[in-house]
């Protein structure tokens, strides 16, 4: 018990960016994300992948998922009562491959992609992208070596990483393809990424639909995430009673984010995993784990 308190300290003065009590919250003297570990129980956990959970790679498919990641997700789960959810710009077929065996719950492209039980299966929100704009966009490759264009289903993603010089010209050509297109299309910037999704989809439309249901409806939402993408699912979360939490990176600077990294990140999923056990053994205390459903 001593041992657990010590190394959450540490953790807050160290691998978590101290930001100061966040407003509404009544923890006096701790900053937003020790907030959750000194309740865990009251809070639903969202969490977004790459630059969040995994350290970003050149391309999607040269992610690494780091040993004891997988576990740790899984007993976070299990210990929230269920009540953890992937929020992603993945579909999240590709997540349950970087976090197999685990079928998590989650939401992927933006929104247009639901599981809202764990291990159950995969809703598609939104119709598939047009033939013509997948075309059109295939086409973008050419502009320049190192664009990598990726089909996601409802949505389309052209990542230029490999390409960094070339992002305003993408942006002409994305911008001009969704306009001369019939269906109801946006284009969204992330890291190194542009994406053209369904209009009227977001991390932050898919965070307020799972939190109206079961394990997450009643509980608190926080928003782990590092990118764009992830400021709808902040708004969202924190126009629902929760919050928040940014992790710097290519977007969010150290001064304005509540982690320094993946590492602080996983340090205070640790620390959350480890609340969470003491709690499921104290005596005649309940955390809801008797709902996990495999």
């Amino acid at each position: 018990m001593v041992a657990l308190a010590e190394e959450i300290q540490q953790i807050l003065n160290s691998s978590v960016i101290s930001a100061g009590a966040s407003e509404g919250l009544a923890v006096s003297g701790l900053n937003k994300a020790g907030a959750v570990l000194a309740e865990p129980e009251k809070w639903a956990l969202f969490i977004d992948i790459d630059g969040t959970l995994l350290s970003v790679a050149p391309t999607p498919d040269a992610v690494m998922v780091p040993p004891g990641l997988v576990q740790l997700l899984d007993g976070l789960a299990s210990g929230l009562g269920g009540a953890l959810a992937i929020l992603t710009g993945r579909r999240v077929a590709d997540a349950d491959r970087l976090f197999a065996p685990l079928k998590l719950v989650g939401s992927g492209v933006h929104g247009t992609e639901l599981r809202s039980e764990r291990g159950g299966p995969i809703t598609t929100l939104a119709p598939a992208i047009p033939s013509d704009v997948i075309g059109a966009m295939n086409n973008i490759a050419g502009i320049a070596s190192g664009i990598l264009v990726e089909q996601k289903g409802c949505g389309v993603a052209v990542h230029y990483r490999n390409a960094p010089l070339m992002r305003r010209a993408l942006e002409t050509e994305l911008a001009a393809i969704i306009a001369s297109s019939a269906y109801d299309l946006v284009l969204r910037k992330g890291r190194k990424v542009l994406e053209a999704v369904p209009s009227g989809y977001s991390k932050g439309t898919a965070l307020a639909t799972l939190l109206s249901r079961s394990p997450f409806k009643g509980r608190s939402p926080v928003m782990v995430g590092d990118d764009v993408g992830d400021e709808s699912a902040f708004i969202a979360a924190e126009r629902l009673g929760g919050m928040g939490l940014r992790v710097a990176g290519e977007h969010f600077d150290k001064q304005e984010a509540d982690f320094d990294g993946v590492a602080g990140v996983h340090a205070w999923l640790k620390a959350l995993a480890g609340r969470l056990a003491l709690q499921g053994a104290a005596p005649g205390q309940s955390t809801g784990q008797s709902t996990h459903a495999g």
